[in-house]
């Protein structure tokens, strides 16, 4: 909304300025330098800033970071929507989205190489409260050495995710863009539940995060549960907490309408599963509605989460949001 509101009032400005034409040189250089001074205290004021992390420390930014290391894929597809690709200096190997973060130094995988971080010395590292404890003695020497380690929340819900863009914009400056982004996010999740309203018989979806033979789905209290329950879905493990392993027969007892297969590190998820003995019968798999779904959409809770539901959505209910 900012966003619209500020591009508002340019055109006006501008509109003003034609009116204005017949205006001395002088004057409208005086005006520039007024309006550039004006934009200049504008970011000034936006630092310093500091903001509690999800270990509750209080981080302090006092100017807007050059440069930025981002150890979650998550941050760093917030970081890149915010704008701020530039001024990525360091990422990890699991961050592989946008195309951009291909050309971007890496600083580890799921273990972070320390020393590599020093060595890039950023202005800012977005670290994740899902390593924070693992890590603690790593951020301390991250610390140590000059660089602020801000620790972002792990979100589970929706407002969780709009939070997490909101901070990362404080953090880096980039608010306006920040809030656009979630007002966006929000319209379109909106424009979802709305067709999602429409359903009077709910599916029961299966949802498999690894396949066979040690098989995981997703339970109650996860994110993918709210996602089906925000697109007027059943969970058919939802009796079921967190990520829990689950044997064939439970799969075969519950007959899924739908089973969706969120792992793309075998070949054909969806041929694998259909070819298990005993599961021709299911009812996914006689009205073949066993479908794939790339696992970043739905897994990370960042800028594409929307995108995630509504693949979820196509998936379950085709008839409805397809057209």
């Amino acid at each position: 909304m900012r966003q619209k509101f500020y591009a508002l009032f340019v055109l006006l400005v501008l509109s003003l300025g034609i009116l204005a034409g017949c205006g001395s040189t002088t004057e409208k250089a005086e005006d520039n330098k007024n309006t550039e001074g004006q934009t200049e205290q504008s970011e000034q004021a936006a630092f310093p800033v500091t903001i509690k992390d999800a270990l509750d420390n209080e981080v302090v930014i006092e100017e807007e970071p050059k440069s930025i290391i981002s150890l979650m894929p998550s941050n760093t597809e917030i970081v890149y929507a915010l704008g701020l690709g530039e001024k990525v200096v360091g990422l990890t190997t699991n961050d592989t989205y946008p195309e951009e973060t291909a050309d971007v130094e890496k600083v580890g995988d799921f273990t972070v190489d320390i020393e590599k971080v020093i060595s890039l010395n950023p202005d800012l590292v977005l670290a994740h409260e899902s390593s924070a404890a693992s890590s603690e003695a790593g951020f301390q020497q991250m610390k140590d050495a000059g660089i602020t380690v801000f620790i972002v929340n792990d979100a589970v819900n929706y407002d969780d995710v709009y939070n997490t863009i909101d901070v990362i914009g404080q953090l880096t400056g980039a608010t306006e863009k920040a809030d656009a982004l979630t007002e966006d996010m929000k319209t379109k999740l909106d424009e979802i539940k709305e067709k999602a309203a429409t359903i009077t018989e709910k599916k029961k979806v299966y949802i498999e995060i690894s396949p066979a033979p040690d098989i995981y789905t997703v339970g109650k209290n996860t994110f993918m549960d709210v996602m089906l329950q925000t697109i007027n879905a059943e969970n058919a493990m939802g009796d079921l907490e967190g990520w829990p392993s689950v044997d064939q027969e439970s799969i075969l007892e519950r007959n899924p309408d739908v089973i969706i297969a969120t792992y793309n590190y075998v070949e054909d998820p969806a041929g694998q599963i259909t070819s298990r003995e005993g599961w021709a019968d299911l009812t996914a798999v006689k009205n073949k509605q066993v479908v794939e779904v790339h696992p970043d959409l739905v897994n990370r809770p960042g800028p594409r989460l929307v995108e995630g539901v509504e693949e979820l959505a196509k998936a379950v209910y085709p008839e409805v949001f397809t057209n």
